[in-house]
């Protein structure tokens, strides 16, 4: 507390916000669409293979119109952050070659790291690769005690060093919060930050009811479309966006209208986009249009995927394992490693989610439509003559 009683956060809050107004991108609008939470490659020392770490943003683009780097399914958590920055640069320089060809996809690296001082040198890295956005989970650094003094103060003076700013996305999971802090942010902590010009969405990975938190208060964040929520359980979509049928469906219909206010996801965060870039954004598409016929094709694909990667056992959280045990399989990679915490696929794990992969993937070409499947060209070798040109 200072001498008059004011907390730090209040005193950086909107007198400061205001003034740091004029040098946030005043036509910047949150992007709608698909999110990919990129895997990191990695070999069996934990060391990242650049080359594979730009096919799979590259593999990932072809649906993406969000890549997501140094997320929690590109093991944040388990990488120091010299890695956590070498992802997030090999993501923006990806995208931006994409650009340059046509193909317009925001690049947004995770910044978030065990300590306050880590994650603030992973935003000034955000800033000086020039990333389209940064995104920070206040509730997994050890050391905030305090996420709206987080966001307001130790962000903002970042941003008033280095003269600009970038988008921050608040990033909700319960399951990266740090020991002894709450699962979810708290809605009225949200509002408060939502209030900073910077800041202009939020990822929440939880169920429905956590959600619904967020949407019914999102009325109170910014002006419509300023304040994004993107859900990262993906497969909660093909929920939201389905009016019912009969007394029950109505009745179910309306209580998802009474969880979220109304008011409906500006895009989806899905780590199964990794393998299935195309038909993810398809299935965010058809969702958006409820064009119900479809949404049923696409969502029995995805829950089939979904059920493929749950393990019999329980407390073994293996998507990420077979994520990249799929990119190996389709050639996009060479190394399905995992960094050392995070569950592996046994042998015989492998060989029955390679086995349920390929046979959705036979099940996709017949049920779904031919231009939305995703596919790998893997790069020619270089002829012997160019071999020899470059020598």
């Amino acid at each position: 507390m200072t001498a008059n009683g004011k907390s730090r956060s209040k005193l950086f809050s909107l007198a400061a916000a205001r003034g740091r107004r004029d040098r946030t991108p005043a036509r910047y609008r949150p992007p709608a669409g698909l999110s990919v939470p990129i895997v990191t490659v990695l070999d069996g020392a934990g060391r990242i293979l650049v080359e594979e770490q730009r096919a799979v943003v590259r593999y990932a683009l072809q649906g993406a119109q969000i890549i997501f780097a140094a997320g929690t399914t590109g093991e944040w958590n388990r990488m120091d952050n010299s890695r956590r920055q070498l992802v997030a640069r090999i993501a923006v320089e990806e995208c931006r070659s994409a650009a340059a060809a046509g193909k317009t996809a925001e690049a947004w690296a995770g910044i978030t790291a065990p300590t306050r001082a880590e994650t603030l040198e992973n935003l000034d890295h955000a800033l000086e690769i020039a990333a389209d956005a940064a995104v920070v989970a206040p509730l997994s650094i050890a050391d905030v005690d305090d996420p709206v003094e987080f966001v307001t103060h130790d962000i903002g003076k970042t941003f008033e060093r280095r003269g600009r700013t970038l988008p921050i996305y608040l990033y909700d999971n319960e399951d990266i919060a740090a020991a002894g802090k709450s699962p979810h942010l708290h809605t009225r902590d949200v509002k408060r930050m939502s209030q900073l010009p910077y800041v202009r969405g939020v990822k929440v990975t939880s169920g429905k009811a956590v959600l619904g938190n967020y949407t019914r208060a999102a009325a109170h964040f910014k002006k419509s479309g300023d304040f994004a929520i993107y859900p990262g359980n993906a497969y909660l979509i093909f929920d939201l966006f389905r009016p019912r049928a009969g007394l029950r469906g109505r009745l179910r219909s309306g209580w998802n209208r009474y969880l979220t206010n109304g008011a409906l996801p500006h895009g989806v965060v899905a780590g199964a986009s990794n393998l299935m870039p195309r038909e993810w954004r398809r299935a965010w598409e058809v969702c958006l249009a409820s064009d119900f016929a479809l949404m049923d094709r696409y969502g029995a694909i995805m829950e089939e995927f979904r059920q493929a990667v749950e393990s019999p056992d329980k407390g073994k959280k293996r998507t990420i394992a077979c994520l990249k045990a799929g990119l190996k399989h389709l050639g996009v990679i060479s190394s399905d490693a995992v960094a050392d915490g995070t569950p592996k696929l046994e042998a015989d794990e492998r060989r029955v989610f390679i086995r349920r992969f390929n046979e959705l993937r036979r099940r996709a070409c017949i049920t779904l439509e031919p231009e939305w499947l995703s596919h790998w060209a893997a790069p020619r070798p270089p002829t012997r003559r160019a071999a020899l040109q470059d020598a």
